[in-house]
C-alpha cells in the first residue's frame, strides 16, 4: 500500500520589538554577555507581574491579517503549565482558547500550481530561555526568556517536504515584507515544529496519530526531519505496525529522529486564564487602523510587476523575493521614467549584473553603492548610443565599486563609443587584412562570418566601436573587393 505524508507545521517567530512580552528589559540580546537582559519579570521572581507589549500585539494582528484570518473582538492571555529548566516560572504566558486570530490562509506555487495553506492561528507568547549543555553540565541564558513570540499554526495542508518548504519560505518572506520579524533562522528567530503523519494514498482522513518532531533551528533540519520521518512512519506501516504519537526531537549529526516523550495534548498543559493579565478589547477601528498599515504584499507586487511593466513571471519572482530588494528596483523605475527607460531593461540590470556582483561579493541590497537612479542612467547612455552593451557591463563594475555616476565613470575613462568614420575605416581596413579567410568566405557567400568580422572590430577597439557603423563600413570594403 502506498501512503501519503500529512504535515502541519508550527512556526514561531521572534517579533522585533524593542522590549519583551511582559516586561520592559531590551528584546536585542544577541551577541550580549549572559544573563545580562533580565529583571523581577522575565527571571520569573515571585510577585512580579506582567505588562502586555502593545507592539507586541498589534505585530501579531498585523501579520493575521496579513494572511487573511479573522481578528476576534476579544483575546486573552493563558498560563501553558510544564516543568522544564528553560522556563523560569514553570508555565509558560501564551493563548489557547481566545487567541488574536483565526482562520486565514496563505497560497503557495508548486512548479506552477497554486495551493491554498490553511492557518489555524497566528497568536502570541513569550520564548523561554536558552539552555546550554557544555561538558556534562547545563548551563543557562536568561536573556531570551520574555522575548515576544509569534505562533502561526498551519493546518495538516501538507502533502510533501517540497510543499513544506515552499510554505515556510513564503511565510518567512511576508513577515520580512510586513517587518515584523527578522525570520533569521541562524539567529533563532524562526523555529518549527513538525506535525507529521501518514494515510493511504487517495484517503482523505486524518490519522489518528500523529508525531510532533520539536525545536527545529532552521529550514534545512525541518526539510531533513520531516523527510526522515515521513521514511520511518512508512517502514511501520509496510510492517503492518503502528505509529505511536509522541513528540521527537532531531539528531542533526546523526539525522535521525528520536524520542522525547509522548504526545501531549492540551489537557496535558492544565490551561487556565492568566489571573494577572486583562482580557484584550480589540475593537473595530483598531484592527481598521492596522490593516490600513498593511504594506503591498508579495503577491500583490508580483502581479503588478508583471501586468504594469511587462516582466516575466520568473523576473518578477526574483525581484520580489526580498522587500529591500523589490523596493530597490521600484524606486529604479520611478527614476526610469523620466528617462524612457524600459522597466523590463533595468529588471535585466538588476537581475543580472547587480545579483553577480553582490553574490560575487557577498553583499546585501542595503550594501549596495549604486544608487536606484544610477541604473536607468546607465540604461539611457545605452540607449543613446554613448556606450555599448559591453561597454555598460565595465562601467557597471566601476560603479558597484565606487557608486559613481555612469556619465562620469565613462568621461573619465574615455569610455564613449567610437562613432568616427575615418578612425574605423582604417581598423576596418586592418581586420580585413588580417583575417582572409573569414574574408574569403563572404565573399563566396556566407553573410553570416560579417558578425564574426564585425566581432573583431569590437575587439580591437575593446568593445568601443559603434557596431552599427562598423557593420556598415565592413560591409561596403567588402563589396568593393568583389567587385
Amino acid at each position: 500500500m502506498n501512503f501519503e505524508p500529512v504535515i502541519g507545521l508550527e512556526v514561531h517567530a521572534q517579533l522585533l520589538t524593542h522590549s519583551k512580552m511582559f516586561c520592559g528589559c531590551s528584546a536585542d540580546y544577541a551577541g550580549a554577555a549572559p544573563n545580562t537582559h533580565v529583571c523581577p519579570v522575565c527571571l520569573g521572581m515571585p510577585g512580579s507581574l506582567p505588562v502586555i507589549n502593545k507592539t507586541a500585539v498589534e505585530y501579531t494582528i498585523l501579520t493575521a491579517l496579513a494572511f487573511h484570518c479573522e481578528i476576534p473582538e476579544f483575546a486573552k492571555f493563558d498560563r501553558k503549565n510544564y516543568h522544564y529548566p528553560d522556563l523560569m516560572k514553570g508555565y509558560q504566558i501564551s493563548q489557547y482558547d481566545l487567541p488574536l486570530s483565526r482562520n486565514g490562509y496563505i497560497l503557495i506555487n508548486d512548479a506552477g500550481q497554486q495551493k491554498n495553506i490553511r492557518i489555524r492561528r497566528v497568536h502570541l507568547e513569550e520564548d523561554t530561555a536558552k539552555l546550554f549543555h557544555v561538558d556534562g553540565t547545563s548551563l543557562i541564558d536568561v536573556n531570551r526568556s520574555g522575548v515576544p513570540l509569534m505562533e502561526i499554526v498551519s493546518e495538516p495542508d501538507m502533502h510533501s517536504v517540497e510543499e513544506a518548504r515552499l510554505y515556510s519560505l513564503k511565510l518567512r518572506q511576508i513577515l520580512r515584507y510586513l517587518g515584523v520579524s527578522s525570520g533569521d533562522m541562524e539567529k533563532g528567530a524562526m523555529r518549527f515544529e513538525a506535525n507529521i503523519s501518514l494515510r493511504p494514498q487517495g484517503t482523505t482522513q486524518l490519522s489518528a496519530t500523529r508525531v510532533e518532531i520539536k525545536n527545529l533551528n532552521s529550514l534545512r533540519a525541518m526539510m531533513h526531519a520531516t523527510e526522515y520521518e515521513i521514511k520511518r512512519q512508512s517502514r511501520i506501516l509496510q510492517a503492518g505496525g503502528i505509529v505511536e504519537q509522541e513528540t521527537m526531537g532531531w539528531d542533526e549529526a546523526r539525522g535521525v529522529t528520536y524520542t522525547q516523550r509522548s504526545k501531549e495534548e492540551a489537557h496535558d498543559y492544565r490551561y487556565f486564564p492568566e489571573p494577572d493579565l486583562p482580557r484584550l478589547e480589540i475593537s473595530r477601528v483598531w484592527v481598521s487602523a492596522l490593516r490600513a498599515l498593511l504594506p503591498e504584499l508579495p503577491d500583490d507586487k508580483r502581479e503588478r510587476l508583471v501586468r504594469d511593466y511587462g516582466l516575466s513571471a520568473y523576473d518578477a519572482d526574483v525581484i520580489t523575493a526580498e522587500k529591500q530588494v523589490a523596493d530597490y528596483y521600484d524606486r529604479a523605475v520611478e527614476a526610469g521614467k523620466e528617462r524612457g527607460v524600459d522597466p523590463k531593461a533595468i529588471a535585466n540590470w538588476v537581475t543580472g549584473e547587480l545579483f553577480r556582483l553582490m553574490n560575487d561579493s557577498s553583499a546585501e541590497i542595503t550594501q549596495v553603492k549604486i544608487a536606484p537612479a544610477q541604473i536607468p542612467a546607465l540604461v539611457a547612455l545605452i540607449n543613446k548610443g554613448t556606450i555599448t552593451t559591453t561597454i555598460a557591463k565595465q562601467v557597471f563594475e566601476e560603479m558597484f565599486r565606487t557608486g559613481r555616476d555612469p556619465e562620469a565613470v565613462v568621461k573619465e575613462k574615455g569610455l564613449a563609443v567610437i562613432s568616427d568614420t575615418g578612425a574605423l575605416a582604417a581598423i576596418a581596413d586592418r581586420v580585413i587584412g588580417e583575417n582572409p579567410k573569414p574574408v574569403k568566405d563572404y565573399l563566396a557567400g556566407k553573410e553570416a562570418t560579417l558578425k564574426f568580422l564585425v566581432g573583431q572590430m569590437m575587439k580591437a577597439t575593446k568593445g568601443q566601436a559603434n557596431p552599427t557603423l562598423a557593420a556598415e563600413l565592413l560591409t561596403q570594403k567588402l563589396l568593393a573587393l568583389k567587385d
